[in-house]
């Protein structure tokens, strides 16, 4: 590293938000008045023997309301990549012969990337405040014991890749980062890492689980797509053969 082979790149930022159903609002300043753009999320619908809800990420943002009690609540994005540079490097390997280099190079430019993420987590946590007190070890660092979630799309709590769409137009995250989405809404580079931040206090990772026709048609409602569509890129997690 001391060569300056890799360069790491980060865009990321918070955003006044409230949870309406299972979307997330995200609106253009304070005033909350005008809605930038939308979160979809999906929602667990299983058989649970423990009495613990059917989780969604819209539960970890306050919902909207028109009540004084109203909570004003805010939610973050994040897009980090170790990869800039990366092509070039192991191509020079490649050219060489060296498959071994070539391999260790990309498989420690991965490694960073998820560095990256968990340093710039930090750095989150600290801006929204709870973050200055805490007393982790590295350990703790490693197991995850601190405040927050930092799920992505495509993941299990959140299947559906198309939302790294809608994260990118927030974040203007090409212009910012260098990272690119492809068609299939793949990172270029490969070593990157990107997210939503929740703060709640009681946020936690969670699979959605399989999904039924009922909610991938309500998904597609909720984000003017064709059921079909949605139904592509859903494929992996359907528990049922589309028509």
């Amino acid at each position: 590293m001391g060569k300056k082979l890799l360069q790491l790149r980060a865009v990321y930022g918070l955003f006044p938000a409230n949870s309406v159903g299972d979307d997330v609002e995200v609106y253009t300043d304070e005033s909350r008045t005008a809605v930038l753009t939308r979160f979809h999320f999906l929602r667990q619908q299983m058989e649970k023997g423990d009495n613990s809800p059917n989780w969604c990420l819209a539960d970890f943002i306050a919902p909207k309301s028109q009540s004084l009690d109203s909570r004003p609540d805010h939610i973050g994005a994040f897009a980090v990549t170790s990869g800039i540079g990366l092509k070039e490097l192991t191509d020079k390997y490649k050219a060489q012969y060296d498959d071994y280099n070539a391999i260790m190079a990309e498989a420690l430019a991965d490694r960073l990337a998820e560095a990256f993420a968990e340093c710039l987590h930090k750095r989150v946590r600290d801006e929204w405040g709870f973050g200055r007190t805490e007393a982790l070890t590295t350990d703790d660092f490693i197991a995850e014991k601190y405040r927050g979630i930092r799920p992505a799309a495509g993941y299990p709590a959140c299947p559906d890749h198309t939302e790294k769409g809608t994260l990118w137009q927030l974040l203007d995250a090409e212009k910012h980062s260098g990272i690119k989405l492809t068609e299939s809404f793949a990172m270029w580079p490969g070593s990157s890492v990107s997210g939503l931040y929740f703060a709640h206090p009681q946020s936690k990772y969670f699979a959605v689980g399989k999904l039924d026709r009922d909610q991938v048609a309500d998904l597609a409602q909720r984000k003017g797509k064709p059921l079909t569509e949605m139904e592509r890129w859903l494929g992996p997690w359907l528990n049922y053969t589309p028509a």
